[in-house]
């Protein structure tokens, strides 16, 4: 029962975490610290990403009208495509490809290499402030992109590039990176935003599926159990939290995220260097 309150915690702050630029996973980490769950390790692996599929969920639910490609006209009854959806879509999936092809080969090496709380710490600090150089930056221009649509088959792989390091350097964030990336090449804030949580939705479920693939769909009762309470408590705090960020961002940059992300991570390097 403990653990499952525990897995309760856990995605309270995946959700929370997921998609504001602050990196879930330096949070994740710091949390791990303190908070235990008895299990092995390679669940709690799987736990840590799969838990995502949650946040996912989310963004389907909230964007349904923005990304679901068929209609149905009410005359007729048939059904058509929306072109434009649909050319999101393969935008999106072009902006896959870089972080797709180094998680499918490097993943365990990386993991190996860089998912430690020295790692995370300075891609918090670094990312940090790259959010406040930028933000400092675009006062004076601006943004070349305002929707979706405008948004080319290169920028979307430009994008990807970002998303790359996010993939490679845990701490990063992968909204993060995104979206500092978009703001770099003249995307607004809004859409910034928008075809973030959109990317996610193809890499988190394929990282989720990479994962289980690997641990074999071998769970045990309370395994299931502690991953479908972070699932459902992840989901649920990121509909609160995706609709908080998509009203603040109309009205306010991204810097308050990059003030965040030094003093966390400076916290992160201060707490590991003593222990």
């Amino acid at each position: 029962m403990l653990d499952i309150l525990k897995a309760m915690l856990f995605g309270l702050v995946e959700g929370i975490t997921e998609w504001l630029p602050i990196s879930s996973t330096g949070h994740m980490i710091l949390l791990e610290e303190f908070v235990k769950m008895d299990v092995t390790k390679e669940f709690w692996n799987l736990f840590l990403v799969v838990i995502q599929l949650g946040a996912i969920a989310a963004v389907v639910l909230l964007f349904w009208e923005k990304i679901w490609p068929f209609g149905r006209k009410k005359k007729s009854g048939t059904f058509y495509i929306k072109m434009d959806i649909m050319e999101m879509w393969f935008k999106i999936l072009v902006a896959c490809v870089p972080a797709a092809i180094v998680g499918v080969l490097f993943d365990d090496q990386l993991d190996a290499l860089f998912y430690n709380s020295w790692c995370v710490a300075l891609a918090l600090i670094v990312f940090g402030i790259a959010f406040i150089v930028i933000e400092n930056r675009n006062k004076k221009s601006t943004p070349s992109i305002n929707k979706l649509s405008e948004i080319t088959f290169q920028t979307a792989a430009l994008i990807g590039v970002f998303q790359l390091i996010a993939a490679i350097f845990p701490g990063t964030s992968r909204s993060g990176a995104t979206i500092v990336g978009a703001l770099l090449i003249g995307v607004s804030r809004t859409v910034a935003a928008e075809f973030t949580f959109f990317l996610a939705i193809p890499v988190m479920f394929g990282a989720s599926l990479l994962k289980i693939v690997k641990f074999g769909f071998a769970f045990t009762g309370m395994e299931l159990a502690i991953l479908l309470v972070g699932m459902i408590v992840a989901f649920l705090v990121s509909i609160l939290v995706i609709r908080f960020l998509m009203g603040y961002i109309k009205k306010h940059d991204f810097k308050v995220f990059g003030w965040y992300r030094i003093v966390l991570g400076i916290l992160v390097l201060a707490y590991f260097a003593l222990v």
